[in-house]
């Protein structure tokens, strides 16, 4: 029986996603373009067979609507990675970035610390709950299946979603270029870094966290654990990267519990980072939920950025 196929290493795959070449959007569409541009881009998407496959999604009698802009959202979303030609890009970029700009951004940077002692694991670690796709941070991390193409369940509110929806296609264009280069799912406990595109951040690290159906294991903890020092590891050999906003890997539908994993993510961050000394400036962990928060809270109570793995 053969071994399987190893997970693709950054050096093998950089340059066929241009890792190195920052991204450079268009201007921003004006309130008065995006309409006409919402249009433009559903009319390719028409011509194309998506809103076909769109439709036999959510079932024949689904109509368009109003909300033009929602229909485009979940079109991209069912659409497989075949490449979009470069003017509708464009096009999308430039009404990607006019919807970035009316979301609140945050820099990571301003955020309070867990501690103030220089030196230590909480003097470069924070808490923030809110939308990860507004973060300005440098690196930003996904919660991806083993596909590594994104979510294509229209309208789903899952990150990997959030995430494809905001940065646009290009990036669901580069992970398939991985992937075909790799040859085979991504494994549970490793990352592969993108830019960001349209996101405020300039890389998505992507990782597939392990899956809990029943009982918590042991073999689950260092799957996560995993996952995080690989983010961590990419993260400090991308241009410029001194901050990683990490987010709740595997709670979501693949069953982790939240305060366990929580322990996981804070302990393997701490571990990292004494074992890392001045290679980030900052980890930022990102919530989204009350229940979320309160786990990293009660995680953070019982000390477990100081514990050793």
């Amino acid at each position: 029986m053969s071994s399987p196929t190893p997970a693709l290493a950054l050096d093998a795959y950089r340059g066929l996603v241009s890792l190195d070449t920052p991204f450079t959007p268009p201007a921003p569409a004006s309130e008065e373009e995006r309409p006409a541009l919402s249009r433009r881009l559903l009319a390719h998407l028409q011509a194309d067979g998506t809103e076909q496959r769109l439709r036999e999604e959510l079932g024949p009698s689904t109509r368009l609507g109003a909300d033009e802009r929602d229909w485009l959202r979940a079109l991209l979303t069912v659409r497989g990675p075949r490449e979009l030609p470069e003017d509708f890009h464009l096009a999308l970029d430039r009404l990607l970035q006019a919807e970035r700009r009316m979301r609140p951004e945050v820099d990571p940077m301003r955020l309070p610390r867990l501690g103030d002692v220089p030196g230590t694991a909480a003097a470069h670690c924070a808490v923030w709950q809110g939308d990860i796709t507004t973060l300005a941070a440098d690196a930003i991390v996904n919660a991806a299946n083993a596909q590594l193409l994104g979510c294509f369940r229209p309208f789903h509110p899952c990150i990997d979603n959030a995430i494809h929806a905001a940065a646009g296609p290009r990036l669901r264009e580069d992970c398939a270029r991985i992937m075909r280069a790799q040859g085979t799912p991504e494994p549970t406990g490793h990352a592969k870094a993108t830019r960001a595109y349209d996101l405020p951040a300039r890389y998505v690290l992507h990782t597939v966290g392990p899956i809990v159906r029943g009982a918590l294991r042991p073999e689950h903890e260092e799957a996560l654990a995993a996952c995080y020092r690989a983010c961590l590891d990419v993260a400090t050999r991308l241009q410029g990267v001194r901050s990683v906003a990490l987010c709740a890997i595997s709670t979501g539908i693949f069953g982790f519990p939240k305060e366990p994993a929580a322990r996981v993510a804070l302990r393997t961050v701490g571990t990292w980072l004494r074992e890392h000394p001045g290679a980030l400036e900052l980890v930022l962990f990102n919530v989204f939920g009350d229940e979320d928060r309160e786990a990293y809270s009660a995680a953070l109570r019982r000390g477990a950025l100081d514990a050793h793995a």
